[in-house]
């Protein structure tokens, strides 16, 4: 049996037909034939990354601040360095 690769959209689709309940995990595996121990794990899946598709704007936007703010201090310190190796060379 070859594997084949499941793509984000066809995981997506299982998962959300375990969410509705309607058929069983057995019943869902079967139908997309993968093993309901997959289904399972999608479906866990998909409800522990809900919450982070309603994270506001104002989050990542902090997030892109603060790694913005850590460049910056990084460039700085390269510079003072660079500085300092150029008048060692120099003399």
């Amino acid at each position: 049996m070859i594997k084949t690769p499941r793509t984000p959209a066809f995981k997506k689709k299982v998962a959300l037909e375990a969410l509705r309940e309607d058929k069983t995990m057995a019943q869902l595996a079967s139908q997309h034939g993968i093993h309901p121990i997959q289904v399972g794990k999608w479906k866990k899946e998909l409800i522990e990354r809900a919450e982070s598709l309603f994270e506001g704007k104002r989050s990542r936007k902090k997030e892109e601040s603060v790694s913005r703010e850590e460049l910056e201090r990084k460039i700085g310190q390269l510079t003072v360095e660079l500085d300092f190796l150029k008048k060692k060379l120099e003399s």
